[in-house]
């Protein structure tokens, strides 16, 4: 459909959003930053565009649109096109766990599997609910705050090395209205945190991205920070530090979970003795693990010789 079209006959939400699909699909792009499917990213852009919510009336869907409302979704779907900018970054919100958080180029678009993980309030990996939580690598702070929201009384730390993602998250923490139990931390993985502040769970999506995995990605994660994606040839370097210093964070029975993705198979030959309980989600495996401090432990002399052989 040509711009031009939609003044020769009325067109509903509907019709928009199939068309913007069929617009979408045709151009080749990327869908794996967030919604995954061309109608999904589609309907995204759409509604974003008519400032129609995320759960609109059913009914609405064959609602006939202005003239100039057509304009506006065509507007946005063509940017998409056009200039590959990701959806998410496109409508400056995402939504993660059943919530929405603001997103910008600042920070990676939300998406991590462990959203599943937060819903189901981590059963039964914990046996009870955390009193502190602590989201590494937290990035716009969808983590760390979803699991504040699903958790009422725990107190979440959201650290990043990165101060513009922290200043996104502070802003997602103010939009859910959680900064009485939420703070964030500029950090380089545990540096920068109090050495006498222990955490019930520790949680983390860190970089995983190979490097020469990052040289053929899709335009689309072009436009995601670098250092929230990349960790070295094996996609491990920020992963392998992660597990040789958490211990010192973790409360006794303490638990560790890390996203590390396609870089799981580089992860079991690396550490073939250490027990990481690879987690299941409705979709299948996504390369989530969880290990016990008291596990880390046992394993934590030839995870230090890894680390002394890659640096510091």
């Amino acid at each position: 459909m040509r711009h031009g079209d939609s003044n020769r006959r009325a067109m509903t939400l509907s019709d928009v959003i199939r068309w913007g699909a069929s617009a979408l699909a045709r151009a080749g792009l990327s869908f794996a930053q967030h919604a995954d499917n061309a109608l999904d990213e589609s309907r995204e852009l759409v509604l974003h565009s008519l400032n129609l919510p995320h759960d609109f009336p059913a009914n609405f869907a064959q609602a006939k649109l202005l003239p100039h409302e057509v304009a506006q979704a065509q507007h946005l779907i063509a940017r998409r096109i056009q200039e590959r900018i990701p959806a998410a970054y496109l409508t400056g919100s995402a939504r993660f766990a059943g919530m929405s958080f603001f997103t910008d180029v600042r920070a990676l678009i939300p998406r991590s599997p462990i959203a599943e993980l937060i819903q189901q309030h981590f059963r039964p990996l914990l046996r009870r609910s955390p009193a502190r939580a602590l989201d590494l690598c937290t990035g716009s702070g969808a983590i760390g705050i979803a699991i504040a929201a699903h958790f009422v009384d725990t107190q979440v730390d959201l650290a990043d090395i990165s101060s513009d993602a922290l200043t996104l998250a502070r802003s997602n923490v103010e939009r859910h209205r959680l900064a009485s139990r939420v703070r964030c931390i500029e950090s380089d993985l545990f540096n920068e945190l109090d050495p006498k502040r222990s955490f019930d769970l520790i949680v983390s999506n860190p970089p995983y991205v190979t490097e020469s995995e990052f040289s053929v990605m899709a335009a689309e994660f072009m436009f995601e920070p670098k250092l929230g994606l990349v960790s070295g040839q094996d996609g491990l370097d920020i992963t392998l530090r992660i597990l040789r210093d958490c211990t010192d964070f973790l409360t006794h029975d303490g638990v560790l979970i890390v996203e590390v993705g396609d870089a799981e198979r580089a992860l079991r030959r690396l550490l073939p003795a250490l027990a990481l309980h690879w987690i299941n989600f409705d979709v299948g495996n996504m390369g989530v693990f969880a290990v016990t401090r008291a596990e880390l432990l046992q394993n934590l002399p030839a995870i230090c010789q890894l680390c002394a052989v890659r640096g510091p």
